[in-house]
């Protein structure tokens, strides 16, 4: 079984705020891309500026322990008082400790039960 985990969340932005949150993004974007574990990270605006997609893939469980607990836990407060969570999907399978984490944003599972990553 595929250790590799991956999800989209989608947040709700005031388009007025983008700017901002931009700034607070690309910091932590450049932090990610630094991760062993981190496989894709990406930000993605809706035209109305009002929606965030992000598509966030990790080679296992321990990467995304890391990258919350390391990386993103120093962003938080700024990214929060931004953004908020409308959806989070997470596609894997993540350990007990991932999950508790991932649990904190809302997150919801779905198991894989056919198909393949290249």
């Amino acid at each position: 079984m595929p250790k590799d985990i991956y999800w989209v969340c989608v947040f709700q932005i005031d388009p007025t705020d983008l700017d901002a949150f931009k700034a607070v993004v690309r910091p932590l974007v450049e932090m990610t891309r630094q991760e062993a574990g981190s496989l894709a990270y990406e930000y993605n605006v809706s035209p109305d500026k009002s929606s965030i997609h992000i598509i966030e893939h990790y080679q296992d469980s321990a990467a995304v322990v890391h990258h919350v607990r390391q990386t993103f836990s120093q962003f938080a407060e700024a990214f929060t008082a931004l953004a908020s969570v409308k959806s989070f999907v997470v596609y894997g399978n993540p350990d007990p400790e991932a999950r508790k984490i991932l649990d904190g944003f809302g997150a919801v599972y779905f198991n894989r039960f056919d198909g393949f990553t290249k």
